[in-house]
C-alpha cells in the first residue's frame, strides 16, 4: 500500500485484488484471504479491508457466503475487465495520444513500441 497516494487505502486494495484476478492468481470460486489476514498483511485497519470488499461484492466481484468467507464470483474476471477497458478509453488512451502528439511520434515510433510489447519484454523496460 502506498500511504502516501492520494488514492484511498480501500481502493488500492481493490485495485490489487483485482490485479490478481487479471493476472490469473485469484480465479473464479477461489476464497479469498480473511478480511482479518488481509487487514494483517497489508498492515491495514480491518474495517478498510472490509470496505474494499464491500465494494468488490457490490461490483458483482467478491460473492460472499455468510459464515464462510469472501469468494471470487464466475463473472468477475469478465467485469473487471469491461470496467478497465473503459478507463483506458476513457482515461488512459486520451492522454496516451496527447503525448504521441506533444512528442510527434510516427508510426514508426509506435511500431517499435508494440513490437516491444508482442515481446513480453516490454515490463522489462
Amino acid at each position: 500500500m502506498d500511504f502516501k497516494s492520494t488514492k484511498g487505502i480501500y481502493l488500492q486494495i481493490v485495485d490489487n485484488l483485482c490485479r490478481q484476478i487479471l493476472e490469473g492468481q485469484l480465479q473464479s470460486g477461489d476464497r479469498v484471504a480473511s478480511v482479518r489476514d488481509l487487514a494483517a498483511e497489508f498492515e491495514v485497519n480491518h474495517n478498510t479491508v472490509m470496505r474494499a470488499y464491500a465494494n468488490l461484492q457490490d461490483s458483482g466481484i467478491f460473492d460472499n457466503k455468510r459464515g464462510v468467507g469472501f469468494f471470487v464470483s464466475e463473472k468477475a474476471l469478465e467485469l473487471i475487465k469491461t470496467n478497465e477497458k473503459s478507463n483506458f478509453f476513457s482515461q488512459d488512451l486520451p492522454d496516451f495520444i496527447l503525448k504521441v502528439k506533444l512528442l510527434q511520434l510516427n508510426s514508426d515510433d509506435l511500431n517499435e513500441l508494440l513490437a516491444v510489447i508482442k515481446s513480453n519484454d516490454y515490463e522489462n523496460k
